[in-house]
This record gives C-alpha cells, structure tokens and sequence, in this order.
C-alpha cells in the first residue's frame, strides 16, 4: 500500500507556528520576512508550504526586500506556486511598503501653544453643525504622532470612552494628549461636563504617565484653551 506523501499545507503546523496566527498572538515584528510574505501569497504547492516559497524567492534577491521590490510580475510568476494573483499581490504590498517609508520624512506638525492647536484643527470643526470631541496624541518632543475623532454627537453634547483614549494612547505610544471639540452655537464658556471630563482624563492619565496637555474649545472664528486659562 502505498504511503500518503505528507502535506506541507501551513494548515497543518502547529497553529503557534502558523503566519497568521503568529502575527495575531505575538505581534508583527515577531515574523520573519519569509513569514511576513508566506502571509501574502496564502499558499503554497503541493510539495512546498508557502513559507519555504517564500524563502525560495528571497533567496533569488539575496533576501534583499529592496530588490524584491523591484521584480515585475512575470520574473515573480517563474516560480512554481506563484501566479498573476499572488504576484500581484506581493508587489502590491511592496509598493506600499516603499511609499510608507516615503510619507515617514515627512515632517510631523509639533504643537508649540493653543493657537497652533487651533489652526490645525479649526479646518476640521470649526463650520461643523455639530459637537465632535477628537484627541490629539503627542511624543514627548509634542510631535502629532495621530489625531482621532472619538465621538461624534448632536448640538447639546457627545459621549467619551476614557478608556478607549488611553488604549490608543498607549498603542501609539503616546506621552501626552490634547482634548479638542468644537461649540456648533459660538459660546466660549467650557460646560461642567467640559471640566469634568477633563478631570477624568487627567487623573486617568497620570496612572500610565500620560499627560493631559490642554483642552481646546473651537468655535468658527476663535478657541478656548483650559490651559491658558489655567483651569487644566
């Protein structure tokens, strides 16, 4: 009786050892090249897993990402296992790749006082009908590393998730925040809520060394800062 040849389907390692999962439990930065590109193609073929076509074709470019890059769709396709769809999609995420790291020279706007804060933010939710409360996530050198609008909400207010903040915060990696919403009827005056929430968020934000820089009230012409008014 003739023995079944073993299979090299990914599907079939330990679950640990599958790219994907990999990715999901440990993290990006815990797979290899190979790994990370075995994720792309999906599959392999009969006789090779999708990992060892990966190295295969690493291999050919001296494990040089750079020059993978740099292959055309064809030149991937001589490889046995790959055709026009995974090509595609190896160059594809490649391509990507290399325009990342093009944005990542890109200067990141730095927050100098309120008034830099509003300029920036003004475009977004000064015209706004609406109230809308977004976040600002700075480095320690107060470089914007994300700005994310958080809620959303009607005239008389909008609903902040705390912990949905600090989560990101931390995630980002994040030393310090701007709170910034916006007053649709014009008025200056910060709310109770206005205060409290900032309290809650500042005291949230000490226990994980995050702090609260400011709280920016925007309006279609002019701002409110809590900071300047020292009421942080």
């Amino acid at each position: 009786m003739q023995e079944k040849e073993p299979s090299f389907s990914i599907k079939n390692w330990n679950q640990t050892d599958q790219p994907r999962e990999k990715l999901r439990d440990k993290g990006k930065a815990s797979l290899s090249d190979a790994e990370l590109v075995a994720i792309l193609i999906g599959s392999g073929s009969k006789n090779e897993s999708a990992v060892d076509l990966s190295k295969r074709i690493l291999a050919s470019v001296d494990n040089n990402l750079n020059a993978l890059g740099k292959l055309s769709l064809k030149q991937l396709m001589v490889f046995k296992g790959i055709g026009e769809a995974k090509a595609i999609s190896i160059a594809a995420a490649l391509e990507l790749g290399r325009r990342r790291g093009g944005e990542a020279l890109v200067q990141k706007q730095k927050i100098t006082s309120s008034q830099s804060v509003f300029h920036i933010m003004q475009p977004l939710l000064g015209e706004l009908p609406h109230e809308e409360f977004w976040i600002i996530y700075l480095n320690n050198s107060n470089k914007i590393i994300q700005k994310n609008q958080l809620s959303k909400g009607g005239i008389t207010g909008t609903l902040v998730d705390v912990r949905l903040v600090l989560k990101n915060a931390l995630e980002v990696g994040a030393t310090g925040l701007i709170l910034v919403h916006n007053h649709p009827s014009g008025t200056l005056k910060p709310s109770e809520a206005d205060k409290q929430l900032t309290r809650k968020l500042k005291l949230a934000g000490e226990s994980l060394d995050i702090k609260v820089l400011d709280h920016v009230i925007i309006t279609e012409k002019t701002y409110f800062s809590f900071a300047d008014e020292a009421i942080l």
